[in-house]
């Protein structure tokens, strides 16, 4: 692993490979509830917590990123659990340190989107910034290398956020990514509150955001052309990219879209398997990202460790899961091996009787 920080390795022209999508990840092995995501699994199940952060990094993460996503005053309100606030958050940013610090990776501290910003409302601004600012100053105190502001529907809030890593981030470099949804005008895609991508990016680079981008609500597909655009209009940070690993189309552009094609209705959060990503499609998305010039990538929710490895692929690395890639030459049925070759002349003898 190398020992440079995040902004000396984008600098210096490397790739940094990010894994998320911790909180699907832990829904789906039925330690967290879907509809509040709210990631109670830190105190109740600490030890599958670094388990996970370890696999990742297995699979090829350079970063091991704080489970603090959803975890902030307002989600928690919401399960009547505010008064965990400040254990979940640093017992989330000290297993993640720990696990950085034994495998040689960055340790990210996160914000997100917090559902509860009004354009409308002027308190709600400093009631945002607040919810950011408790947060990123326990990830500065743990030790965070950078700090991650994501899944911003809202550009406002994101700026809010931005804003809230300059004033209280002691220094710490920024990565800040927005998911945009189903809100496309002549050609253009926009933020919910109607803020051109492009344009958006290139206020948040100005503001003094080190990496920007998208991450969440889109999958490959549907966010790669919209980095395409990014690329060609001069944003000059370090661009960033972070789909969710779901099948979205044209037509669907974005995962909380899709239907299911046997019933017809609505895939998300339940029944999204059907669409999942296959390991080809994030072998392919890597592969555009490098050619674009996306140097800051990962997967965000419905990730796991194989597409991390696929991803780490598809840019040339080798991570240590990669023992175990598959490789069906000695596959019983499609391998080269002898057993296989009798197993195809044994069915071929019984299709010609």
């Amino acid at each position: 692993m190398s020992t440079l920080g995040l902004m000396e390795r984008l600098n210096s022209g490397e790739k940094v490979v990010v894994a998320e999508g911790y909180l699907f990840n832990f829904e789906k092995r039925c330690y967290l509830q879907a509809g509040p995501f709210v990631p109670t699994v830190v105190l109740e199940h600490p030890d599958l917590v670094q388990q996970l952060h370890e696999e990742f990094v297995r699979a090829g993460s350079d970063v091991v990123l704080a489970l603090t996503y959803y975890g902030h005053r307002e989600k928690l309100k919401l399960i009547n659990r505010a008064y965990d606030l400040e254990e979940l958050n640093r017992s989330a940013l000290r297993i993640a340190r720990k696990c950085a610090d034994e495998t040689g990776t960055l340790m990210a501290g996160n914000i997100c989107n917090t559902n509860v910003y009004n354009p409308n409302n002027p308190g709600s601004k400093e009631t945002v910034k607040s919810i950011f600012k408790e947060q990123i100053e326990w990830a500065v105190e743990e030790g965070a290398d950078f700090i991650v502001a994501e899944t911003f529907l809202v550009f406002e809030e994101a700026m809010i956020a931005l804003e809230a890593i300059n004033e209280y981030g002691q220094g710490l470099p920024s990565v800040v990514t927005l998911a945009i949804m189903n809100n496309r005008k002549e050609g253009k895609d926009y933020t919910v509150d109607n803020v051109e991508v492009t344009e958006a990016l290139k206020r948040l680079e100005a503001s003094g955001a080190d990496v920007v981008g998208l991450n969440c609500i889109r999958g490959p597909d549907t966010m790669l052309g919209i980095m395409e655009n990014v690329k060609k209009s001069g944003v000059k940070a370090h661009l960033a990219a972070l789909p969710v690993p779901y099948r979205t189309t044209e037509r669907e552009p974005i995962f909380i879209m899709l239907t299911d094609p046997k019933r017809g209705t609505k895939l998300f959060p339940n029944n999204l398997d059907c669409c999942m990503s296959t390991r080809d499609d994030i072998f392919e998305f890597g592969q555009r990202c490098d050619e674009i010039g996306v140097p800051y990538i990962g997967i965000c929710c419905g990730n796991s460790p194989h597409y991390t490895r696929t991803l780490c692929e598809s840019i040339g690395r080798k991570p240590p899961a990669c023992k175990y890639s598959p490789d069906m030459k000695l596959h019983c049925v499609f391998g080269d091996d002898d057993h296989a070759h009798q197993y195809r002349k044994k069915k071929e003898a019984k299709m010609t009787d």
